[in-house]
């Protein structure tokens, strides 16, 4: 029985006993200085102490989205040095099981607190191990490690990150050789070889060279991005704190536009964020500097990264707009969705070549109106389950097509194959480039998502996400899913239930846990994030647009809405 679900008083004696064995082995002295006050605490019976140490040593922190994210601590289910340790160990026995004992690998980090002392962890068990490294010299974006990893012929590359989460938290990624995020079984391998205790750093690295690929990543992403020769467009770009400022920089003038305004309260690393309550540019209020400056400086488009630079997000004026919901009240700007920004580039990029034996890929979780469009194209669509590891997973496995773009709901994207992973840097200049090409022929980016609504119909999207936290919280999210597969509604806003599909089956994609409910022109998927203590609810209704889309998208809206209420009821 866990130590949560027993209680403080009996399960104090063992928890005591763990937490004194990490203390004893753990080679971070801040991280026993913090330890070792929990643990007197606790010896001294306070309940909040005790239930704070139940937490930390319930679990090992567990392998998600290609790697471990969490709050930095002390403790087993922390990020924290010991851990970083025990899993590079881990990664080293994989390797090594796979025959690629001794080869390169590629280790970066981003400004987040500790990322450094967490990267320096990894090399000294690397070094030990044998591998040469090559190491970043500095902070930088998640993008230039998953490039680096198969630019330099690398056996793996690891990225310490947490993205866009809370700045207590921080994570660990992991790349195989071909550029690509881990998935099963390389994932549940890797942590079945993570030993029980923490292996001794080893001596100070003798094999390490740095990281230098800025200059090819630049070259690659703007023969990759760019097509057109126009360049006319005012940007605002906030790379939120993070790392992504300096090489969107380079791309921008590398590739002949005019400099982005940088927001310049967001433009410093800053492992704080003192200006946002949340890292994340999906966030209410995560733009508002920015748009700020766009309105000050009359641009026509505001950019944004995360803070490790893997996504995308982008604000438009709404003059000229046709009945676009979610606008901040003004009617002057507003923010895209993740579906919108990936329909947009998807056309843009589809619309810059020919043929039939080209990709385009999107998740589960995603619009289907990239489906409509694909068949529109008469191009290849893949779907996919949620996570950029499975959408570049089928690019490597349709190897035949030519993937031109791939993209998921969460704001991320890729733009071809130069990275195999999302890159909202790259994506950034091509969004530039398709601003630049409809201000040029007089038209908006609200013209050409009238023009796509009109031809594909209304797709309105949106998701909400109930946090549960605590030793008990992923027990919390299987019981949701399926309660919702044993006992489905029989309605979604008063329409019939047509299908149920249980993720967990893997009838069409590999098993996860998670139930799709559809109804005509409505849809409902509840899923538990891979990197939170989320419990996600994704809505989409599909309408014709009619004689009057704004109207239709009011409707789409309204509709959404209604099928996220019912989806809280539905899971209390």
């Amino acid at each position: 029985m866990s130590a949560s679900a027993a209680g403080p008083a009996s399960a104090s004696a063992d928890l005591l006993a763990a937490a004194r064995a990490w203390l004893a082995s753990d080679p971070d002295p801040d991280d026993r200085a913090e330890l070792s006050s929990l643990l007197a605490a606790a010896e001294d019976g306070s309940p909040a102490a005790v239930t704070e140490l139940a937490d930390r040593f319930a679990a090992p922190l567990a392998f998600g989205t290609a790697g471990l994210r969490g709050a930095m601590a002390a403790g087993l289910n922390r990020m924290n040095v010991a851990v970083v340790l025990r899993t590079t160990a881990g990664l080293v026995s994989y390797l090594a099981d796979q025959g690629w004992a001794g080869r390169p690998v590629v280790v970066g980090y981003d400004a987040r607190h500790r990322s450094s002392r967490f990267a320096s962890a990894a090399v000294s068990v690397l070094t030990e191990a044998g591998h040469p490294v090559y190491l970043a010299q500095e902070p930088v974006p998640t993008p230039l490690v998953a490039f680096a990893t198969r630019a330099l012929g690398a056996t793996a590359g690891v990225q310490i990150t947490a993205s866009h989460n809370p700045p207590a938290d921080n994570g660990y990624k992991v790349y195989l050789g071909n550029g690509a995020q881990i998935v099963p079984p390389a994932d549940t391998d890797i942590a079945a070889r993570i030993p029980d205790t923490t292996p001794t750093p080893g001596p100070p690295a003798a094999r390490v060279s740095p990281l230098a690929v800025t200059g090819a990543y630049i070259a690659g992403a703007v023969g990759t991005a760019l097509h057109t020769s126009a360049r006319d467009v005012r940007v605002v770009y906030t790379p939120m704190h993070g790392v992504g400022r300096d090489t969107v920089q380079h791309l921008f003038s590398v590739g002949g536009f005019p400099a982005p305004a940088v927001v310049p309260e967001q433009a410093e690393p800053d492992a704080d964020f003192p200006t946002v309550a949340f890292p994340n540019p999906e966030e209410p209020g995560a733009l508002d500097l920015a748009l700020d400056l766009a309105r000050r400086t009359s641009a026509d488009v505001v950019l944004a990264n995360d803070p490790d630079a893997d996504r995308l997000a982008v604000a438009i004026p709404l003059a000229g707009v046709t009945g676009a919901p979610g606008s901040d009240g003004s009617g002057e700007w507003r923010p895209l969705s993740g579906d919108e920004i990936g329909i947009l580039l998807a056309d843009w990029l589809l619309s810059q070549g020919t043929g039939a034996d080209r990709l385009v890929v999107t998740t589960i979780v995603s619009s289907s109106m990239l489906r409509r469009l694909a068949s529109a194209r008469g191009v290849e669509y893949a779907e996919t389950l949620t996570g950029f590891k499975w959408i570049v997973r089928a690019a490597v496995d349709h190897a035949d097509l030519e993937f031109v773009y791939g993209y998921e709901e969460a704001l991320g994207s890729s733009v071809g194959t130069l990275v195999r992973d999302k890159d909202g840097m790259s994506a950034a200049l091509a969004f530039a480039e398709l601003v630049a090409v409809e201000k040029a022929a007089g038209r908006r980016v609200t013209d050409r998502l009238d023009d796509l609504a009109r031809e594909l119909g209304v797709h309105a999207t949106r998701q909400r996400s109930l946090v549960l936290t605590g030793a008990d919280g992923l027990a919390r999210m299987h019981a949701a899913v399926e309660g919702l597969v044993a006992s489905p509604p029989s309605e979604i806003v008063g329409r019939p239930v047509t299908s149920v599909e249980d993720l967990r089956l893997g009838s069409r994609l590999p098993p996860t846990d998670g139930v799709v409910l559809r109804g005509e022109g409505v849809r409902l998927i509840v899923r538990p994030s891979g990197t939170e203590p989320k419990l996600k609810c994704y809505a989409e209704a599909v309408l014709p647009a009619g004689e009057d889309l704004a109207a239709a998208r009011a409707a789409g809206a309204a509709t959404v809405e209604r099928i996220l209420t019912e989806c809280a009821s539905l899971l209390g």
